[in-house]
């Protein structure tokens, strides 16, 4: 099992925090990579452009709870036990060279908070496997024309 890695080739110890994601189309360029879907998150990766990755070395992650979760208070409840298992999971099986995205589901609010660590691990050991590039389902191509049959 290969370590992420800091630029300096020494590997992260146990809680050294991720790069994070912070623009709105660094989550947009994520969301058109490959996804990996548990029951309390999704993930997106992507790998970072060549002038991206010099830019900023190491995996970068964000998070994002949207109101399908529920109202102010469980989408931070949310986001603080996803901040938390991925801190808890670490070191995680991220590429320095990739960007991720946890996208919650309202699930993670009742799991366990070790279940939740292991599927914050497996959907990592997952997109290392799967690797950077378009998205992991391809998607049906659109008929010429209109969009749907008369």
């Amino acid at each position: 099992m290969e370590l992420p890695l800091r630029d300096d080739g020494r590997p992260l110890p146990h809680g050294e925090s991720l790069g994070r994601l912070t623009r709105r189309a660094e989550f947009q360029r994520v969301a058109r990579g490959r996804r990996w879907a548990a029951e309390t998150f999704t993930l997106q990766f992507r790998q970072r452009e060549r002038t991206q990755a010099e830019a900023a070395p190491g995996a970068r992650v964000g998070l994002t709870v949207t109101r399908s979760v529920g109202g102010a208070v469980e989408r931070n409840r949310v986001r603080r036990r996803l901040k938390e298992a991925l801190k808890a999971a670490q070191p995680l099986e991220a590429e320095g060279d990739h960007d991720y995205v946890l996208m919650a589901r309202r699930e993670a609010l009742g799991r366990r908070f070790a279940a939740l660590v292991e599927d914050v691990r497996a959907a990592f050991r997952a997109a290392r496997r799967r690797g950077a590039g378009d998205r992991a389902r391809p998607t049906a191509a659109r008929p010429e024309g209109k969009d749907r049959p008369i």
